[in-house]
């Protein structure tokens, strides 16, 4: 059911889209633009609050959160070819915490790059240069941006498009509808059928061209149709396919890399939709339609793009993934973790035999 859950997750995104449409649209009719966003912030607020003081998970493949300083004296020593056995003594933590005054103490005080940082750095392109030689992450993500590029200008230009095509008088309301059942049984219903085929990279591929595929061929049928309820109709079902493809998109991100690389593989993904995708998207569609000046033809070229996107899917079936989420990562996660088998109590004892010689 992993993939069934990525699908209620992200099922948060196009519902909130949806409902943006339909609570903008009421507020601004009957107030302000200006009380939609001061409401929005009330809302935020306590989410904001929660993560401040929320506890931080313990994500697989990470060592335990607590334990800062064990973990930056023992990525010292591997980076310096050592063994990190000597830690794990009655002093471990003492000559943890000496180890760490001793290297702030040699580092120049002009300097403001402590070699902790330099560490981080070349770990990051490390990291990324893996994930830029990923076959399989690389055409998820290219798919994921052109899928993404369609729907960030459906948000934006859709109404907008509605109205000038189809004369709709409450355009907001009715994209807002559409986006909201479709959204949520979409997304839904592809974590579901990925789960009850068997998750595994490559019938997450399977899934992604063909719910893409269909989905295009629905909204491209829509726009070509003459009569809003043919429209309404064709969409609504072309909506549905697409927002399918959420909860697979996320788990080929998530399990065609180890488990230390997937904070960093869901957030370059992120990084990279939005960069390459629904930003650029508005402004390009906005530009299309000042040359075309035809809000139909400038629908059907953009929709167009799914065509692309599920092309560049469907090579991600012929990719030979491995599901590589329970692979252990040697360097990164075990050695960190022989660091941290100290007692509880020794710490403390430690801890107290520093303060008292201080």
């Amino acid at each position: 059911m992993k993939t069934a859950w990525l699908g209620i997750f992200y099922m948060c995104i196009p519902s909130g889209i949806a409902v943006g449409y339909v609570y903008g649209g009421l507020v601004g009719d009957h107030f302000s633009w200006r009380y939609a966003f001061w409401g929005e912030a009330i809302l935020m607020l306590p989410f904001a609050i929660l993560g401040f003081i929320m506890k931080p998970l313990q994500l697989k493949g990470f060592a335990p959160a607590k334990s800062n300083n064990a973990q930056t004296a023992t990525e010292t020593i591997i980076q310096e070819g050592q063994d990190p056995e000597p830690l794990n003594g009655k002093d471990g933590a003492l000559s943890t915490r000496a180890d760490s005054r001793y290297q702030a103490s040699n580092t120049p005080s002009g300097s403001t790059i402590s070699p902790n940082n330099v560490n981080q750095f070349s770990r990051f392109f490390k990291d990324m240069k893996v994930l830029l030689c990923n076959k399989v992450y690389v055409v998820n993500v290219l798919g994921y941006i052109s899928y993404n590029f369609v729907i960030g200008a459906y948000s934006y230009w859709g109404p907008k498009a509605g109205y000038n095509i189809y004369n709709m008088s409450n355009a907001d309301l009715i994209f807002g509808g559409i986006t909201i059942v479709c959204g949520i049984l979409g997304t839904i219903a592809g974590g579901c059928v990925l789960d009850f085929l068997t998750s595994t990279i490559s019938n997450a591929f399977k899934l992604l061209s063909t719910a893409t595929f269909l989905g295009a061929i629905f909204c491209f049928s829509a726009f070509c149709c003459k009569r809003l309820y043919g429209f309404l109709a064709l969409f609504s079902i072309g909506e549905l396919l697409v927002f399918a493809t959420q909860g697979p998109v996320n788990y080929v991100c998530l399990h065609c890399v180890k488990p230390s690389l997937r904070p960093l593989s869901m957030a370059m993904s992120t990084v990279a939709i939005h960069i390459f995708g629904d930003v650029p998207s508005s402004p390009l569609v906005g530009i299309l339609q000042d040359r075309v000046n035809n809000w139909r033809e400038t629908a059907l070229i953009l929709t167009s793009i799914l065509f692309l996107a599920a092309v560049i899917w469907f090579i991600g079936i012929f990719s030979h993934g491995v599901d590589r989420s329970n692979e252990e990562d040697e360097h990164h996660v075990t050695r960190i973790d022989r660091s941290n088998t100290t007692p509880l109590f020794e710490e403390k004892t430690a801890d107290t035999t520093e303060s008292s010689s201080a």
